[in-house]
């Protein structure tokens, strides 16, 4: 069970321990989360901030609902769909569940190796195809892409597999395509394009707009071209949204303390540092935009402070 020191009466914290969730090793949230926890442990006078490995979005809201972890990333859409207690959520509702900050976009990527024939998101049915972590994010956004485009889990061998172990099972030849969703460019596609052939099948117009009409978080975006080795044309695709939450019972001097620090110039840096592309996109002025949840006392406070 991860401890919340208790703020001392003068409000400056004692010994504050916070446990952020991530996501895999391969993923765009694990150097981010450790960059974070450097910021807060050097800016925070008291704060102890420590990033594990997690199995992602899905996996962390149910870590922080069950007083496992204090400060998650998670998906926007995944979020929404947790405090509404809708979709993998049904029924699950937990309404303590809090804003802290939007990230950065999620880009829902498909890869396959260059010769494997498959050009569409069709292309796809009777394929071994990797969809994320059993419970993640990411199969989420599989899953909703594969149905717009016409096609279910039970037109293809569905791989529940992580980012890292999608990577080596691609290039194993062991599957044919693998769903990622993470901030490009991503580690794990990266492995895969240093020694084999890789495309980035696109999500067409068609498919965006079905995504879009039924659920409103997905936005379109492009992969630029050379983004990955030998893919060399702008890929378009979808994107959802990255973001901190935490529980309601985290302290709002705490949570205001911690966004101080993290949009400081130096705690930038930190995060540009620890991953270029996602980390420059952490920026104040988008930290409310795409937001999916009612935000926490101590991010209202800082929000208000900031403009």
């Amino acid at each position: 069970m991860v401890l919340i020191a208790l703020l001392a009466a003068c409000g400056a914290p004692k010994q504050t321990f916070v446990s952020i969730a991530s996501g895999g090793t391969g993923g765009t949230y694990y150097p981010l989360a450790g960059a974070m926890a450097t910021i807060w442990n050097e800016g925070i006078k008291g704060m102890n901030a420590s990033a594990q490995t997690t199995g992602a979005s899905v996996a962390n809201v149910n870590l922080l609902r069950d007083g496992k972890a204090d400060v998650i990333f998670v998906q926007n859409d995944i979020a929404y769909y947790a405090a509404k207690g809708e979709e993998l959520f049904k029924d699950k509702a937990f309404a303590d569940l809090k804003g802290m900050a939007i990230l950065y976009p999620e880009t829902c990527q498909l890869i396959v190796l260059a010769n494997s024939g498959i050009k569409t998101v069709a292309d796809l049915k009777g394929k071994k195809v990797a969809v994320g972590a059993a419970g993640s994010g990411v199969e989420a956004n599989a899953r909703q892409i594969m149905a717009a485009a016409g096609v279910t889990y039970n037109d293809i061998s569905v791989q529940y597999l992580s980012f890292n172990e999608a990577a080596s099972n691609l290039k194993d030849g062991n599957i044919d395509a693998a769903f990622l969703t993470a901030g490009h460019p991503t580690a794990a596609v990266q492995d895969i394009a240093a020694t084999k052939d890789i495309n980035v099948v696109a999500i067409d117009d068609a498919i965006a707009a079905k995504l879009q009409s039924q659920y409103p978080f997905y936005t379109k975006t492009n992969i630029p071209a050379g983004t990955y080795k030998g893919v060399a044309a702008d890929t378009q695709t979808v994107a959802v949204q990255a973001m901190l939450a935490v529980s309601a019972k985290l302290d709002a001097a705490t949570v205001e303390k911690m966004l101080q620090t993290m949009f400081a110039e130096s705690g930038s840096s930190r995060l540009t540092a620890a991953h270029a592309k996602a980390g420059a996109m952490i920026k104040l002025a988008n930290a409310q935009a795409g937001m999916s949840l009612p935000l926490h006392p101590g991010a209202e406070k800082f929000y208000g402070k900031a403009k």
